[in-house]
This record gives C-alpha cells, sequence and structure tokens, in this order.
C-alpha cells in the first residue's frame, strides 16, 4: 500500500503551535505516511525537522497578518497541493487555517484537518480586526472534515463561535517532548543563569509580545521584590517588546535578565522556584505544559485552554489577566509555602506526563486521518 501524503501548513515554525506540528510530524509511522510541512522558512524548528527526514516546502511571505502578498502565497500552496497530490492537508492556527483550507479546496484534497491552538480573535483586538478574523474562520469550516482543539474550553469556544460544528470538533491535547526535560527541579539549570541556591528564583518562557503581556510579568516582579528583596527574575525568550521590557525594568528599579531565545530553555526551566506565565490570551501554553512536566509550581492566567491544564490549587495557582499585583501575591504564596508548591509541582507533572506524550498526540491523529479515510486502525 503506497505513504499517504500529508502536508501540515502552519505560517510559521514556532512557539507552541510550531512544536506541536513538529512533534506531529515526527512522530507519525514512516512506513504508513509522507510527511511533509510548508511555511516560511527558518528558525531551530524548521532545521530539526528537516534533519529528522520531515519533508519541507518554503512559503516566501507567508506571514501572521493579512496582507495582499496572500495572494501570491495562496497560489504557491495551490501549486504545491496540486502538484504533490496530497491525501491530507493539515492546517494550523489562523492565517495557515485560512488559506491551507482554500488551497485543500481548490485542489478537491480528499481529507482536510484542521488544528485549533486558540482562538484568532480576541478583546484586545480592534473590532473591525475582530470581525474580519471572526468571518475568516466561519468562512472556511465548510472545507473542513475534522477539528483538532488542543484543550477542551478551546474546543467549547470554537463551537460557541461558530467556527465549527459540534460534532466535528475532537480534543487532541497538544504534546511536549518529555523526553527532554528533567522530571524534577534542576540545580545546574540555575548555576547556568548565575543564580545563587539560596535565591528565590522566578522565571517565564515565551515571546516578547502583546500576547504574552511581558510588561505584566515586570510589573508582578517589582511588586513581589518590594516584599521579597532576595528574589531574582528571568525572562527566556525574545520579541519585539523586548526594548520596553528593559525600559520598564529599569523604570521600577527591578533587575530581570533577559535570555534571548534559547534552544535549552525547557532544560532552564527546571531551575525555577516558579513558573510564571501573564498571557492575556493562549490556546494552552506550551512552555507551561513544559514547566508543569518539570514538576514546577506555576501561576497563571485563566485563560482560553490554562484552566483545562492548571487546576487552582492542585496544580498551580489561577490569576485574572492583567492583575500583575495578583500574580505577585500568588507567587509569594507559592513561595512562602514550600512543601505545598511542590506538591502542585508533583500534581502537574503526573498530569501533564500521563496526558501530552508525543506518542499519546500522534496516535490521535493517526485514528483521526484513518478514520476520515475509512481505513481499519493497525
Amino acid at each position: 500500500m503506497p505513504r499517504i501524503k500529508v502536508l501540515h501548513v502552519i505560517t510559521r515554525l514556532q512557539a507552541g503551535a510550531g512544536g506541536n506540528t513538529l512533534l506531529s510530524a515526527q512522530g507519525m509511522d514512516p512506513g504508513r505516511y509522507e510527511v511533509w510541512i510548508a511555511g516560511v522558512p527558518g528558525g531551530d524548528l524548521w532545521e530539526r525537522a528537516r534533519a529528522a527526514g520531515v519533508r519541507t516546502a518554503e512559503i516566501p511571505g507567508f506571514r501572521h497578518t493579512l496582507t495582499p502578498a496572500d495572494l501570491l502565497v495562496l497560489w504557491r500552496l495551490v501549486r504545491l497541493v496540486r502538484r504533490e497530490r496530497f491525501t491530507v492537508v493539515h492546517t494550523h492556527s489562523a492565517k495557515g487555517g485560512f488559506l491551507g483550507r482554500i488551497a485543500a479546496r481548490l485542489c478537491h484534497t480528499p481529507v482536510v484537518v484542521h488544528t485549533i491552538h486558540g482562538l484568532s480573535f480576541h478583546p484586545y483586538q480592534s473590532r473591525p480586526r475582530r470581525t474580519l478574523y471572526r468571518c475568516l474562520e466561519r468562512a472556511t469550516r465548510r472545507f473542513t472534515h475534522r477539528f483538532l482543539a488542543v484543550a477542551p474550553r478551546v474546543a467549547e469556544q470554537a463551537v460557541a463561535e461558530r467556527l465549527a460544528p459540534p460534532g466535528r470538533v475532537h480534543v487532541v491535547p497538544s504534546a511536549v517532548d518529555l523526553a527532554h526535560i528533567p522530571e524534577r527541579f534542576d540545580p545546574l539549570a540555575r548555576r547556568v543563569l548565575g543564580v545563587p541556591r539560596d535565591t528565590a528564583l522566578v522565571g517565564t518562557v515565551g515571546r516578547l509580545d502583546a500576547q504574552k503581556a511581558p510588561l505584566d510579568f515586570v510589573r508582578m516582579a517589582a511588586a513581589l521584590q518590594a516584599g521579597r528583596p532576595d528574589t531574582a527574575f528571568v525572562m527566556i525568550g525574545d520579541g519585539p517588546l523586548r526594548d520596553d521590557v528593559r525600559r520598564l525594568a529599569a523604570e521600577l528599579d527591578v533587575q530581570v535578565v533577559l535570555t534571548g531565545d534559547r534552544a535549552d530553555a525547557d532544560w532552564l526551566v527546571a531551575g525555577l522556584d516558579a513558573f510564571v506565565i501573564t498571557s492575556l490570551y493562549e490556546g494552552l501554553g506550551r512552555a507551561l505544559t513544559e514547566a508543569l512536566a518539570a514538576a514546577r509550581p506555576v501561576v497563571a492566567t485563566a485563560v482560553n485552554g490554562v484552566p483545562d491544564l492548571v487546576e487552582h490549587g492542585a496544580t498551580g495557582l489561577l490569576v485574572a489577566p492583567a492583575d500583575p499585583d495578583g500574580a505577585a501575591r500568588a507567587v509569594t504564596w507559592l513561595l512562602d509555602h514550600p512543601r505545598e508548591a511542590a506538591e502542585m509541582g508533583r500534581q502537574g507533572r503526573r498530569r501533564v506526563r500521563a496526558t501530552f506524550a508525543p506518542q499519546t498526540m500522534c496516535a490521535a491523529v493517526d485514528a483521526c486521518y484513518r478514520d476520515l479515510l475509512g481505513l481499519p486502525p493497525p
């Protein structure tokens, strides 16, 4: 039997959606599937995909924002899908989902799957932009045979917003590469960051952009340090708000170490006493999942799919978005109650390692493809 050709379409192979896509592509049985990824080239994940034997197709001009150049991107996708005659086109996130599903429709692709990593519109956008993205998502839902959502709340939101019909949305948690994540605190990671063992270390991982609200992390750090001056702070990642983060930290007189992007971010997290995300919106939170896998006590904003991952008081603490003082109080509680914090970390580790293994996700994706193609289970 010839291998099933699958094309993943994503704007850029980075961050949470990119990591999910790469694990999906790598984890499928190479004897059964020939897997491709189409997107803008560049970055560590793109090179890892190529090194792992995943076929890659470069789509120049593929960006997150809508531009007139998208017509050229669509033409390139159509040409690729038509030439390679993929059996499955699997799209990811808003822009990749919109253009990828149109291309698949124009080429009469037998199976079209779309993964919802999070909603493309949110209250922090202007109303015209929010309306536009909602309309585009709704317009392409009829081109889709199956929707996969990374968390139950994300699935519920997609149905409520009429982005997907209820019977066609399946929840498939976004996996993380557990083999490279320590299962417990690692003091060596602290030494790499230059933090003494007797200093509390609070950190985050993520792109320094509006979604992740890095300025709220700085405000949280300043509020926390006022009561606990023996605390150090680290932000792992880079992005357009890097200079704003530096300026605000100087203005508030709080020292925050900015490491930039680090390939070993998942390991460095194992050296934290508390992990914090201040995101305004978040499908699930890949870095959050990795922190829980490393048994780190976490504080996270209760947005979108995050409460599906963090059970308040059991696997971490939830706070409202845009409330840095509330986040500071939650982190202070964790640092003041190390025994309870450690137990939350252990509970989080058990939950993530039981649910978010790549093999589990890939088995669910394989079952999805087989079901839509009318193939029996292996």
